[in-house]
């Protein structure tokens, strides 16, 4: 397995991490009846913790898509090189202090952490279309 493969299977665990600490702070909040329940009523918006991680949750779904297919297609492709491992890097490392930084309420920093990440995306596309 390519390192940017590895980092691949990294990234979907750290998907799977951050889909169960929004689940769970959100279940604390509004309880077991609303997380098993059809979610039909409007709710009142989460807490603060609750709130910040059910968004940095939903912004990783939305960069997640984008690494996955610059991997695949760096690997379909056969490009394989300090490029698309720096750049595959730079997005899973981001994307991992971009947790702890998005609970603490840090701003500016997470802002620039996330657009580091998504230039590791960039990096990995570039190398392919350059390589």
């Amino acid at each position: 397995m390519t390192h940017e493969l590895a980092l691949l299977a990294a990234t979907i665990v750290l998907y799977l991490f951050q889909l169960m600490l929004a689940a769970r702070l959100a279940t604390r909040e509004r309880g077991l009846a609303w997380n098993t329940g059809a979610r039909d009523a409007q709710m009142p918006p989460l807490g603060p913790m609750a709130g910040r991680m059910d968004r940095a949750f939903k912004n990783l779904m939305e960069t997640f898509p984008l690494f996955a297919a610059a991997v695949l297609i760096a690997q379909v492709s056969g490009v394989h090189n300090a490029f698309t491992i720096g750049g595959a890097h730079l997005y899973f490392w981001g994307r991992v202090l971009y947790v702890p930084l998005y609970a603490s309420g840090l701003p500016y920093v997470r802002s620039a952490v996330w657009a580091l990440s998504t230039c590791g995306i960039l990096i990995i596309l570039g190398a392919v279309v350059l390589g």
